[in-house]
């Protein structure tokens, strides 16, 4: 397994899809109105003290700059009882994407899903360009947990591998051999 590389960009996708990753909700009231997207590129322990925390957001998110403008951001960590949803949340459709799912706005405008693992509530500390995402980090002002509740995890399974050598796009792919 470790005695060929590639640099082909959907080679490293298709890994990076494997890994598991946990599922998160960032949502915030934006004139009045509960805005939600999905994020499996959620990352704790950025910082302890103070406590940060960090999201990957793809540049062609719509949801996004709405979000960003907000004071006060909700996170929450998804639970198995959101797997059934997941998809009703990430749909390019943001005006149904809460219908039928229980949520709860706080006074600050988090908004947050029940039933989650966890819940943070975050303001956006800093955000940093990183190819076609930028990588928002969310400073973490308070936290509630229901530890009775396992977090939702994703990731796809692996696929077979790909011949060395195949012709994408008018490009071949290259494979560089392991160091010795």
């Amino acid at each position: 397994m470790h005695d060929a590389f590639t640099d082909d960009p959907l080679d490293i996708r298709e890994a990076a899809a494997e890994v598991p990753s946990v599922v998160a909700a960032i949502a915030a009231r934006i004139d009045g109105v509960p805005v939600v997207m999905v994020a499996t590129s959620f990352t704790v322990g950025v910082s302890h003290d103070p406590p940060l925390v960090s999201v990957a957001v793809q540049h062609s998110s719509t949801t996004w700059p709405d979000l960003a403008a907000a004071t006060v951001l909700g996170l929450s960590v998804l639970a198995d009882v959101h797997a059934p949803h997941t998809r009703q949340l990430a749909s390019r459709d943001r005006d149904r994407r809460l219908d039928g799912i229980d949520h709860v706005a706080t006074d600050s405008g988090a908004v947050f899903l029940t039933g989650s693992h966890t819940w943070l509530e975050c303001t956006v500390e800093d955000t940093h360009r990183a190819g076609d995402h930028d990588i928002v980090v969310l400073r973490v002002r308070r936290l509630a947990r229901d530890p009775e509740r396992a977090a939702l995890v994703w990731h796809r399974p692996a696929r077979p591998a790909r011949p060395a050598r195949e012709a994408r796009s008018g490009t071949t792919r290259t494979v560089v051999a392991a160091p010795a």
